[in-house]
């Protein structure tokens, strides 16, 4: 059982967001649950992906927090194909990977990991008192929420409070309340919150946070899922384009800046969302 510590969402080494990747032995099934998961917590990454080989061009992933199983983890998805192209097992070109959220095709180009998303659902729109309630878990008010964007629950393989801010100060200012949140996360049974704000910059489309703390994630510097979900949030709201590729900056309050990127895509006969970017593997060793 070989195991990966990568990088994602950035090209250099010690930024983004870590992810620890186990590769299993061809033919090898996964182990049982609970090892996986104290595997993962003994790595203490946000999320950890196992991946079984089903044939040449598809893979099975099953992604573990350090206290829990999760269907999808758009960070540990990037990793985990970045280090089956740096060992030879793939090239260039489409994958299939099958995982709790359904079969996801997967685009291997140049240095770039694509993953499509599920399709994109808007769960839930928030009413003014219970979006009072979403800022203060943030330590935020009134005058902190952006204009004529009310918070939303959006899925594209797990579900996430979207919530926006006016500008980088309010998005700077933000501290957790772990135990609202968490309270809030199973209230609303969402992973957690994608706090952001729109930036003025053309070349970034939103700065981000993300807190998840009822999955044992106070905050984390890149999340795929959460950006997959704001790109339809956004998309709802106009501010981004079919066939561009959007920009999220995220992990700057932690000292680990992260960029993901998202295509929007509406020329399928149901909206595509694919999330990419980057990964750099920087340990490898064999679990004993």
């Amino acid at each position: 059982m070989k195991i990966y510590i990568v990088d994602s969402f950035t090209e250099k080494r010690f930024f983004g967001n870590q992810a620890g990747v186990v590769l299993l032995e061809n033919g090898e099934d996964f182990p049982n649950p609970d090892f996986m998961r104290l595997l993962a917590a003994e790595l203490r990454y946000s999320e950890t992906a196992f991946v079984k080989k089903l044939e040449r061009e598809a893979f099975n992933l099953r992604y573990f927090t350090p206290v829990q199983e999760v269907e999808l983890c758009g960070h540990a998805t990037i990793a985990a194909f970045t280090v089956l192209r740096e060992e030879g097992v793939i090239k260039a070109g489409s994958y299939r990977a099958e995982t709790m959220a359904g079969s996801l095709e997967i685009e291997v180009s140049g240095k770039d990991i694509w993953m499509e998303m599920a399709a994109p659902k808007t769960i839930k729109t928030f009413e003014r008192e219970e979006s009072i309630v979403l800022y203060a878990s943030l330590a935020l008010d009134k005058s902190d929420e952006a204009e004529a964007m009310a918070p939303q629950i959006i899925n594209t393989g797990l579900s996430d409070i979207m919530l926006p801010v006016k500008n980088q100060r309010a998005l700077e200012t933000a501290v957790l309340n772990a135990r609202e949140v968490s309270r809030l996360s199973a209230v609303y049974d969402v992973t957690g919150i994608h706090l952001f704000c729109l930036e003025e910059d053309q070349e970034i489309t939103a700065r981000c946070r993300n807190f998840a703390p009822a999955c044992g994630i106070d905050e984390e510097s890149a999340t795929g899922t959460s950006n997959g979900a704001l790109t339809w949030y956004l998309r709802q709201h106009s501010i981004i384009k079919p066939g561009e590729i959007n920009h999220f900056i995220q992990g700057e309050a932690m000292g680990k800046p992260s960029v993901i990127k998202t295509i929007f895509d509406e020329k399928e006969e149901e909206p595509r969302i694919r999330v990419g970017g980057t990964a750099v593997v920087v340990l490898k060793g064999t679990l004993i």
